[in-house]
């Protein structure tokens, strides 16, 4: 698995485990729902302020979704 699938696996698990859909995390963090597919699915990776949007609106720290990313590289 490469980093950017990765974080996309963290973002969408998280994302999951918050109860919110593609939408509206999008419309929460400011970004477009396609941007936030593209991200899960691995094919783009996000900028330090798009992962900071990203955990305000999952109610978490950047940290934490590079910390949960990381973890799924080494298992």
């Amino acid at each position: 698995m490469e980093a950017g699938e990765a974080f996309g696996k963290a973002l969408r698990e998280r994302r999951k485990a918050c109860a919110l859909s593609q939408e509206k995390l999008a419309l929460e963090a400011d970004l477009e729902r396609v941007y936030v597919s593209l991200l899960e699915n691995g094919h783009k990776q996000p900028t330090f302020q798009t992962m900071l949007k990203l955990a305000r609106a999952l109610e978490c720290t950047a940290s934490d979704l590079v910390d949960a990313a990381e973890k799924l590289l080494v298992s």
